[in-house]
């Protein structure tokens, strides 16, 4: 009797354990079952039937889908953007949302501050997809103002257009490029002094005029060093916009530029109290010279390169901008390379139209600027711009495209995997492989600019 008890205790532990453990596996099962892969937001275009173009921007109307939700629906106008890479059958595009009445209406999107004007751009040469989201969100990081990002697909009237990042277009504003708003009846005193902002860029989206002139640009006194060709240095208005700057303006930018670069090239131009320094926030040069110097940017410092200056304060560079043929991504002029400095350009190409201007090799004349530079790099190099720092990033996102299926998506859309893009350095025959080739360019790089700064 006590022997059938006993076996009877035993059965029942033995149902109860076995039913608790079927649940669990069911719960287990049940939280597989639901689990869902976490969506890209979903960027929706109707133009109703009209073409897109270069310009003017054209209607049409905008939806986004976060986790398959719509937050936001409205009116646009939107065309295409981008110089060389409008020749890529993958467009970028501009964007300005608008009211009922088709006027100009700043909106938050995608958590973004408010604005009306947004970029759509769409990684095609660059098959990492990553390079700019990259050097953008590192310059964040460093304090230093970039465009806010966040990877997309997207759709244009149905059609499925690949993987995007959508970001805030550069642009005078508070929460952008933080500069005093210029009205055009602000001529004289300190009133006139500031905010501006200055390019040194192709003319596209500057072109008031045929080429570079005076009603879009002021030139540079100096030629660049080592050109062959004859080339100059142009600095096209980019706030106040070229149709309205006022002539006093001008005159006040341009005067102000001519005055550091006469600085610059004097003999005294690295006395600390009456050189150069007086005219420019040295700390964000350096921060430039950095993040063009770390991706070895084959357009750095000579196309895409902005510059701000405020009311009552000194030349500023930045942000930075479009450096998707960086980080090994070019096969000309030494872009592809981990062991040259990307300064020095002209001395690779000098019959390129766009040279570098001689400001970057004068300043590393100066052991002020130099040793700032040191301890700059240094300071970042353990941290912020750690190798390591900058691979979790990259594998961070290789984890957001890859859990929403994006990678695969964009290179169905766009089979252009092991196949050339102008101007790729490297073809990888898989994502994995163009993810590899960057790691390692990174890796080889970073070394030897660690190396080459410290041994300046």
């Amino acid at each position: 009797m006590k022997i059938t008890l006993q076996y009877t205790k035993f059965f029942f532990l033995f149902i109860i354990i076995s039913f608790l453990w079927n649940c669990d596996k069911n719960e287990l099962s049940n939280d597989n079952e639901n689990t869902t892969k976490e969506k890209l937001p979903l960027i929706k275009i109707n133009t109703f039937g009209e073409a897109i173009v270069d310009e003017p921007k054209i209607d049409a109307y905008l939806t986004i889908e976060e986790q398959e939700v719509t937050t936001y629906e409205g009116g646009i106008g939107i065309e295409f953007r981008g110089a060389s890479s409008q020749s890529f059958p993958k467009k970028s595009y501009g964007l300005e949302t608008r009211d009922e009445n088709n006027d100009d209406l700043s909106v938050s999107l995608l958590d973004f501050h408010e604005e009306e004007d947004w970029i759509l751009y769409g990684p095609y040469s660059d098959k990492s997809l990553i390079r700019n989201r990259l050097i953008y969100h590192l310059s964040n990081e460093m304090n230093r103002y970039a465009s806010r990002c966040k990877f997309v697909e997207l759709t244009i009237n149905n059609q499925y257009q690949g993987l995007y990042v959508f970001m805030e277009k550069l642009k005078r504003d508070k929460n952008r490029i933080d500069i005093n708003k210029l009205n055009e009846d602000e001529n004289t005193g300190e009133d006139v002094t500031g905010g501006y902002i200055l390019k040194i860029d192709k003319t596209a989206g500057n072109n008031l005029g045929d080429g570079y002139n005076n009603l879009n640009s002021f030139r540079s006194q100096y030629p660049p060093n080592h050109a062959t060709s004859g080339q100059q240095i142009h600095f096209l208005y980019e706030y106040p916009k070229a149709e309205d700057i006022t002539t006093e303006q001008k005159q006040y930018i341009s005067t102000y530029i001519s005055e550091f670069e006469n600085k610059l090239a004097s003999a005294e131009f690295a006395d600390p109290v009456n050189g150069y320094t007086t005219y420019i926030d040295v700390d964000s040069f350096i921060d430039f010279f950095i993040l063009n110097e770390l991706s070895n940017n084959v357009d750095g410092y000579r196309l895409s390169t902005f510059m701000f200056k405020d009311k009552n304060d000194k030349l500023n560079m930045g942000p930075i901008w479009d450096f998707n043929l960086a980080f090994g991504n070019a096969n000309y002029c030494g872009g592809g390379n981990t062991n040259v400095w990307a300064y020095k350009f002209n001395e690779r190409c000098s019959d390129d139209f766009w040279q570098v201007p001689f400001w970057w090799e004068r300043l590393l004349e100066d052991p002020n600027f130099v040793s700032k530079l040191k301890t700059r790099w240094n300071e970042l190099s353990t941290g912020i711009l750690s190798e390591a720092a900058i691979i979790s990033k990259i594998d961070s996102y290789k984890n957001t495209l890859t859990d929403s299926e994006a990678i695969t998506h964009n290179f169905t859309k766009w089979n252009v995997l092991g196949i050339y893009v102008w101007p790729n350095n490297y073809i990888g025959n898989t994502y994995e492989e163009e993810l590899n080739y960057l790691k390692g360019w990174i890796h080889n790089r970073h070394n030897w600019l660690h190396n080459a700064i410290n041994s300046l």
